[in-house]
């Protein structure tokens, strides 16, 4: 079972930056993808950005944060970060984290798909 954490949430104000962080823990044999999501009142779950493991780790994100959101993630630690900068107050949202791979236990490996349990992004006007 892998389980994430995620930290770095709260107020601030339109034009001011956050850094999301999320921890990855558990019988992790390999993560292929982390990436952050995103879910507004009354609004469906939308990726914000997400990053590989193979090679200079592709990135990819919404329109809506193109250079203004940059994620990174440290595979030795299974962890993944999203700077967000110039933020506005339609990112308002709770911010996921997400991670999929494969999990060693003693029965073999088993693929997963795990989520965080959510932090709390508000941006003022």
């Amino acid at each position: 079972q892998v389980q994430l954490v995620e930290s770095g949430g709260g107020l601030v104000q339109a034009g001011g930056s956050l850094r999301l962080a999320c921890e990855g823990s558990g019988s992790i044999y390999r993560i292929n993808a982390m990436g952050w999501y995103r879910q507004a009142p009354g609004k469906q779950r939308e990726l914000v950005a997400v990053i590989t493991s193979g090679g200079g780790g592709g990135q990819d994100y919404a329109d809506s944060v193109k250079g203004r959101f940059t994620i990174s993630r440290d595979n030795a630690k299974n962890t993944v970060n999203l700077q967000m900068n110039s933020l506005k107050p339609e990112d308002t949202a709770v911010y996921y984290c997400n991670a999929q791979g494969i999990t060693s236990t003693w029965y073999g490996f088993t693929d997963f798909d795990s989520w965080g349990q959510g932090t709390q992004v508000t941006v003022s006007s």
